[in-house]
């Protein structure tokens, strides 16, 4: 089976399917061995690993990755390109498609059916507009995923990776980083694309925790704070917290938890590490019990 790796291969299935890239679905399909060799080196994968694809398009890594693993899943949600893929992976018997939008498929109930409950790799070319929610549904849903090798938005890799004090620190840099270790393995211009997309990409690779690196008693209340203190990144942390609906804190709680944590009254929330927010969600937690106690 020829490369489609190679843009005059990619050009070829295309015009032989009289295919239109759908602009809702974000297709920027790769056109380049070179990274495609980069993120298969980066995901490690071998012949024992079940591999869930998220977006395989027209099968260019596809291809790449049923050379290595031992099985994979490719989740498509264009029902355009399943005729395409069944043609481009017709060579290999490893390789399973599944026309459905990820966010809607159970994972889980994949892995345990697929891999027996097992740890798998994820590897994509994920649709920019969709790279969120997949990335944390992933983690929050508790799939069991050893490694993340993912080509993003080049600004949200720097977002996954970046600490306190950037402009590109958030909530996003938090749950990453509480979940997984982030490493930015590759830079890729946008002619690396068919069609090139106007900004540039990033190929990440987030390998799992065994164990969160913060301890925190309630991981819900401390991805609130989190959100919380992020929502209006120009206002203060205690600002942030008091206008959260969800929190219902008081002003004396917020003041009283933020001098325990020994920080100034008017930091941002930008400024905190995983270990603060897990620090301050515990003193908040406590607070919380002791009203609710009438302590």
């Amino acid at each position: 089976m020829a490369s489609l790796g190679i843009p005059q291969n990619t050009i070829q299935i295309l015009q032989k399917y009289r295919f239109n890239f759908q602009k809702k679905y974000g297709q920027n399909f790769l056109i380049d061995t070179h990274v495609l060799d980069k993120i298969m080196e980066a995901s490690e994968i071998t012949d024992r690993d079940f591999v869930l694809e998220i977006g395989p398009g027209i099968g260019t890594m596809t291809q790449y990755l049923c050379e290595r693993a031992r099985a994979v899943a490719a989740v498509e949600i264009d029902k355009s390109l399943i005729p395409i893929l069944s043609d481009t992976l017709s060579a290999y018997d490893n390789v399973e498609i599944i026309q459905e939008d990820v966010l809607k498929l159970d994972l889980n109930r994949l892995v345990r059916e697929k891999n027996d409950g097992k740890p798998i790799k994820v590897v994509a070319n994920l649709p920019y507009y969709i790279t969120t929610p997949i990335i944390m549904g992933l983690f929050e849903n508790r799939v069991p995923v050893e490694r993340i090798t993912v080509m993003v938005q080049k600004e949200v890799a720097d977002r996954m990776q970046t600490g306190p004090g950037s402009k590109d620190y958030g909530a996003l840099s938090l749950a990453v980083q509480y979940y997984a270790k982030p490493e930015i393995i590759a830079n890729v211009p946008p002619n690396c694309f068919m069609p090139r997309p106007n900004v540039g990409s990033a190929v990440i690779r987030l390998t799992r925790h065994t164990k969160p690196p913060v301890s925190a008693k309630d991981e819900d209340l401390m991805f609130r704070l989190i959100r919380a203190s992020f929502n209006q990144r120009r206002k203060t942390l205690a600002n942030g917290l008091r206008n959260a609906n969800d929190l219902n804190l008081t002003k004396e709680q917020i003041e009283e938890s933020l001098s325990e944590l020994a920080v100034p009254a008017a930091i941002r929330g930008e400024a905190l590490t995983l270990a603060q927010f897990a620090e301050l969600s515990d003193i908040i937690g406590r607070k919380i019990l002791e009203k609710n106690h009438g302590i």
